[in-house]
């Protein structure tokens, strides 16, 4: 609160953030705007035809899932990690209709995003003083990412990346299942979007645990095993960078994840894909790292 802001909006921007429109609820922050375009960046990651929610605290996914209509989506959202979405940020690409806003009147969020809300899900959820409903048209891509520096500033193109399995390369004896391929499509989209260190274990269309911003990758896996619990035992494991050494793979061993997907390019590469090797993990390297860093 000691501190001033102020929002500049593109006036040609088509889609996205600054072409939101609030619906209801008190004034927007620094905060909760920066929060929005790491929400609202994730959950496009999914077209229309998927339904999609994601729930970020602090610019984090702590829980994303997909789902058969919106209503579910939100569900096993939220699910992932009750506890870190209390307080949250939540991103459909969906309809808000009465169903989902049912179910979200007894959560505290600080915003909820789609890309419309029925009148009846306003009605429902305008009885929350405290919340925030934003309705976003379209997604939008950026074509450069500015950050300020002292003195200065820095440009670069934002990560559009989107490598498939044909990008990547199995490195292990065993190669992924079917399900295990698709579930490590999914956790590479997610992890893309988490603060590097990030480790993320996933199914094929829910998150289990996040490990974010740690300063050493093992340290992230850790959180994201502990935070997974019993589900660790048959996720997939994504990490954005690759691993320096065989730790974070033999902590995956042990707790029972069975794929990992990962860029490689260390040096001590041969370490981590032995370890994979001992515990019958399925790896494949993307050849691409994402290292989020802002």
């Amino acid at each position: 609160p000691h501190q001033k802001a102020a929002f500049y909006k593109d006036p040609e921007a088509k889609g996205g953030i600054a072409a939101a429109k609030q619906l209801h609820g008190k004034e927007l922050s620094y905060n909760n705007i920066v929060d929005m375009e790491a929400a609202w960046d994730l959950v496009c990651e999914w077209g229309e035809d998927q339904p999609a929610c994601v729930i970020i605290k602090h610019t984090n996914p702590c829980g994303a899932a997909l789902g058969k209509d919106a209503l579910d989506a939100f569900q096993r959202a939220f699910n992932a990690d009750s506890k870190s979405a209390f307080g949250g940020i939540v991103a459909m690409n969906q309809v808000c209709d009465k169903a989902v806003a049912e179910a979200m009147k007894p959560i505290f969020f600080e915003v909820v995003m789609a890309p419309k809300f029925s009148q009846e899900a306003l009605d429902i959820l305008e009885t929350k003083k405290n919340i925030r409903l934003i309705e976003v048209p379209a997604a939008f891509k950026e074509e450069l990412q500015l950050h300020k520096v002292s003195g200065g500033l820095l440009v670069q193109t934002p990560d559009n990346s989107a490598e498939t399995r044909k990008d990547c390369k199995v490195v292990t004896k065993r190669a992924p299942t079917e399900e295990e391929w698709q579930a490590m499509e999914f956790a590479w989209k997610i992890v893309k979007h988490v603060k590097s260190n990030a480790i993320v274990l996933t199914g094929k269309d829910v998150t289990y645990g996040v490990g974010a911003g740690q300063m050493n990758r093992v340290g992230s896996a850790d959180i994201a095993i502990a935070e997974a619990g019993e589900k660790a035992k048959g996720s997939v494991m994504s990490s954005d960078a690759f691993f320096p050494f065989g730790d974070t793979i033999e902590a995956a061993g042990k707790a029972g994840v069975t794929a990992v997907i990962q860029p490689g390019g260390s040096i001590r590469d041969q370490e981590s894909i032995d370890m994979a090797n001992k515990y019958g993990i399925a790896m494949v390297f993307t050849g691409h790292r994402h290292f989020r860093h802002s």
